[in-house]
C-alpha cells in the first residue's frame, strides 16, 4: 500500500489503507474501521477476540472520537465475533449479519467443529479446541437489508460469499474497487502457526479447518475474482492491492482445487 502508516498499539497492528479505511490486526484475525475520521461517522467490520476489546475500543475512540454507527459481521466464527457482545453494549452499536448466519448468532445452531485432519500446521492441528458453539446476541443482532445495501455505508454493498460459513459475506465498494473479503479468501496460510507469525503474503482459500462446503467456497472466490478488485483486506493476512492482488486472486480462482482444497479432511469428501 502506497499510503500506509503502520504503528503498533498494544495487541493491535493498525494501518491506514485509505483515508477512510483502517485495517486492524488483532491477534489471529483482522478488523476494519470504515469511515473518514474527519467526518466522525464510521462502521466497525468484525470485532476480533474478546481479549482485544479494550485495545480496540481505545483505538477506535482515539481515531474517531465517537462510537460506530453499526457493527457489520462478515460471519460468526469465534475469532471474528469474540468481542461483538461486549463492544455492542459498550458502544451502543447495533450488529448486522446475513440472515443465514443468524442461527449461529442467536444460540440456535452450532458451527461444525474444527477439522484437524486437513493438515497444514499447528493452527489446523489444534482446531478442535477452537470455540464453535453458537452465541446468543439477543436483540443486538439484526439481519442485513435485502438487495446488498450496507447500513450506514451507502457507497458499499454486501455480497453473499458462502462456503466458509452459510451466511458469510464480503463487502465491496464499486467506486474504487475496494474489497473487504472476510474469510472468503485470505492472504496467509492460516493453518500454519509459522505463517501466521510471519504474515508472509500467500493467497489462500478460507481457513481449511473451519470450511465445511468447498464447492460454495470455490464459487465465492470466483465471484470475487470476477470483480477485479484493486484493493483487498481479508480476515487473515495483510492487505494487498494492484497487480499483486489481481494475479494472486486470479490464480487462486483458476486453480482453487489445487491451491485451496485439502487433499483430505472431514468436509473434503463432499467436494470431491
Amino acid at each position: 500500500m502506497n499510503d500506509k502508516s503502520m504503528l503498533k498499539t498494544g495487541a493491535l497492528d493498525v494501518e491506514s489503507v485509505t483515508s477512510d479505511i483502517t485495517f486492524v490486526r488483532s491477534l489471529i484475525a483482522n478488523v476494519c474501521f470504515v469511515g473518514d475520521p474527519s467526518r466522525g461517522d464510521w462502521v466497525l467490520i468484525d470485532t476480533g477476540l474478546e481479549s482485544v476489546v479494550d485495545a480496540l475500543e481505545r483505538e477506535a475512540i482515539e481515531r474517531y472520537g465517537r462510537s460506530p454507527k453499526a457493527i457489520i459481521l462478515t460471519h460468526g466464527h469465534f475469532d471474528h465475533v469474540g468481542g461483538a457482545i461486549t463492544l455492542s453494549d459498550r458502544l451502543q452499536a447495533p450488529v448486522y449479519a446475513h440472515p443465514l448466519e443468524l442461527p449461529f448468532l442467536t444460540g440456535k445452531q452450532d458451527y461444525p467443529p474444527g477439522d484437524p485432519s486437513v493438515g497444514g500446521g499447528l493452527m489446523a492441528g489444534i482446531s478442535p479446541i477452537y470455540p464453535h458453539k453458537a452465541i446468543d446476541m439477543g436483540d443486538r443482532i439484526h439481519s442485513l437489508p435485502q438487495g446488498g445495501s450496507v447500513p450506514y455505508l451507502p457507497d458499499w454493498r454486501w455480497i453473499h460469499t458462502p462456503g466458509h460459513s452459510p451466511g458469510h459475506i464480503s463487502l465491496y465498494r464499486d467506486s474504487d474497487r475496494t474489497l473487504i473479503a472476510g474469510d472468503a479468501f485470505i492472504t496467509v496460510k492460516q493453518e500454519s502457526a509459522l505463517s501466521v507469525i510471519s504474515q508472509e503474503i500467500e493467497f489462500s482459500g478460507p481457513p481449511a479447518y473451519f470450511t465445511p462446503d468447498w464447492e460454495q467456497a470455490k464459487e465465492s472466490v470466483k465471484k470475487l475474482a470476477d470483480l477485479k478488485p484493486q484493493r483487498a483486506i481479508t480476515g487473515h493476512g495483510r492487505p494487498v492491492s494492484g497487480e499483486q492482488l489481481m494475479r494472486g486472486l486470479s490464480r487462486l480462482a483458476e486453480n482453487f482445487d489445487e491451491l485451496a482444497v485439502p487433499e483430505h479432511g472431514r468436509y473434503v469428501d463432499k467436494h470431491n
